[in-house]
């Protein structure tokens, strides 16, 4: 099978790409599995002093593959439940990655796109990406990605973001605390690189002790995180089985509008 990644070390930085450039690097559940386990052989790496997190091609990620949803869209409420925890947990692998974390936002990032971004500690952008949380489109909620993208930019913003399902550009996103910066395309590298050389000046042990402290004084801890998580795995299983997910479902992949449209 075709790595769904590229992976690269350079100066201590472990860079991960997501390499799936012909669909946008889109998640199925090949990508969920190699992402995981390339976040976790980062975490425990000692040669690796920083991760680097972008895309190959014009897009950040766009989400959830269209084959996979399709899939998911057929499959068991257990079926589903299994599938959305196994997308929780590198999430939550991510978020509590013991080396520091940049997001290379390189372009466009929609659902699942947007929960990496979140659990990154760095997050920088180019100007031109569109960013949105389109899940109640199709009858369906932002649930595994909830607890992160919330920690992210704040509950007021998400209620907005969660209920109305509009995009948003890359300005928005630095804004609400989604992206730290927002750079032109030309200077995405330069300020990723800046950031590194700051980084690469701090005690490693520290730095992992300041990132345990950070999520922990905001109350964030794993253990609970993935009691979170499986609770969120349930609702968005529960949901994409319900009459209202099966039809936003059906009416996405059919290229039409689903029957709540006004």
């Amino acid at each position: 099978m075709t790595s769904r990644l590229s992976i690269a070390d350079q100066d201590r930085v472990r860079r991960i790409a997501l390499n799936r450039p012909e669909v946008h690097n889109a998640f199925d559940d090949a990508l969920i599995a190699e992402l995981t386990a390339a976040i976790d052989d980062a975490g425990r790496d000692e040669s690796v002093r920083a991760v680097v997190l972008t895309g190959e091609g014009e897009s950040f990620s766009a989400g959830a593959d269209l084959n996979w949803m399709r899939g998911m869209a057929q499959a068991s409420e257990q079926e589903n439940r299994d599938d959305s925890s196994r997308l929780a947990r590198l999430m939550r692998r991510l978020q509590f990655c013991p080396k520091p974390t940049i997001a290379r936002v390189n372009g466009a990032a929609f659902g699942g796109g947007v929960g990496l971004i979140a659990c990154c500690d760095i997050a920088i952008g180019v100007e031109g990406a569109k960013f949105g949380l389109t899940e109640v489109k199709l009858g369906l909620v932002p649930a595994v990605i909830s607890p992160y993208v919330i920690a992210a930019i704040g509950v007021r913003q998400a209620r907005r973001l969660f209920l109305t399902g509009e995009f948003f550009d890359a300005a928005a996103a630095a804004r609400i605390g989604l992206l730290h910066e927002a750079v032109p395309r030309e200077q995405l590298d330069e300020a990723v690189q800046r950031v590194l050389g700051f980084l690469g000046k701090a005690g490693p042990v520290a730095q992992a002790e300041a990132k345990t402290l950070a999520l922990g004084m905001a109350g964030l801890d794993e253990a609970a995180a993935e009691r979170i998580d499986e609770e969120n795995a349930a609702l968005i299983a529960r949901l994409r089985v319900s009459a209202e997910g099966q039809e936003g479902l059906g009416a996405f992949l059919g290229k039409r509008a689903a029957a709540w449209v006004v």
